[in-house]
C-alpha cells in the first residue's frame, strides 16, 4: 500500500464527514455573527454601557467601514454580483446536478454567507443614509447581527441535515 492511499484511508476525504469542514464552518459562522459590518460587537455593548468616548470610536470605525462597503458595492459591485453568482450556480450545478459533494459543501458554505454580504450592503446604506448614531446605531448594528445569526442557525440546520443524509448514503448499509 503507498503513501497516499494510507493517508487517505486514515484521513476521510470527503467534506461532509470531515472534522474540519464542521470546524471550519463553526468558527466561520461565530466570526460573522461577532463581526457586525466590520465593528467586533463588544464594542457595541461598550458603547452602550459606557458611552463617551467609546462610542466616538464605534461611530467613527462603523462610519469607516460602512464608507468602504458602499463604495466596493459602487464601484464594482456589478462584477462582484455578476461573479459570485456564475460561481454560486456553478456550485449548484457541479454540487446538486452532478453529486460532487465537495461542491455541495463550497456551496453550503459561500450561499448563506453571500446572503450576509447583501444584507450588510443594505444595513451599510440605512445607517448612511440615517446618518445614524447613538442608540439608533446601535440599534441597527443588534439587528443586523441578529439577522446574521437568524441565516447561521439555519444555515447550520440545513447543512448538518445534508450533511448527514451524505453520510448516510455513503456508509456501507445506506
Amino acid at each position: 500500500m503507498d503513501w497516499h492511499s494510507t493517508v487517505f484511508e486514515l484521513i476521510d476525504m470527503r467534506s461532509f464527514s470531515n472534522l474540519w469542514f464542521w470546524i471550519a464552518l463553526a468558527v466561520m459562522w461565530s466570526s460573522t455573527s461577532h463581526w457586525v459590518l466590520g465593528v467586533p460587537f463588544d464594542m457595541v455593548q461598550r458603547a452602550r454601557r459606557a458611552g463617551g468616548q467609546t462610542e466616538i470610536d464605534l461611530e467613527d470605525l462603523v462610519r469607516i467601514n460602512t464608507n468602504r462597503l458602499l463604495y466596493i458595492g459602487r464601484v464594482s459591485g456589478s462584477w462582484i454580483l455578476a461573479l459570485a453568482c456564475f460561481v454560486l450556480a456553478g456550485l449548484a450545478v457541479v454540487g446538486f446536478g452532478y453529486g460532487i459533494e465537495f461542491a455541495q459543501a463550497v456551496f453550503l458554505l459561500m450561499f448563506p454567507m453571500s446572503l450576509v454580504g447583501l444584507m450588510s450592503l443594505s444595513t451599510a446604506a440605512k445607517i448612511q443614509a440615517e446618518e445614524a448614531s447613538g442608540e439608533l446605531l446601535r440599534k441597527r448594528l443588534t439587528r443586523h447581527r441578529i439577522w446574521v445569526q437568524m441565516i447561521g442557525m439555519v444555515s447550520i440546520f440545513v447543512t448538518s441535515l445534508w450533511g448527514m443524509y451524505q453520510n448516510f448514503q455513503s456508509s456501507p448499509l445506506g
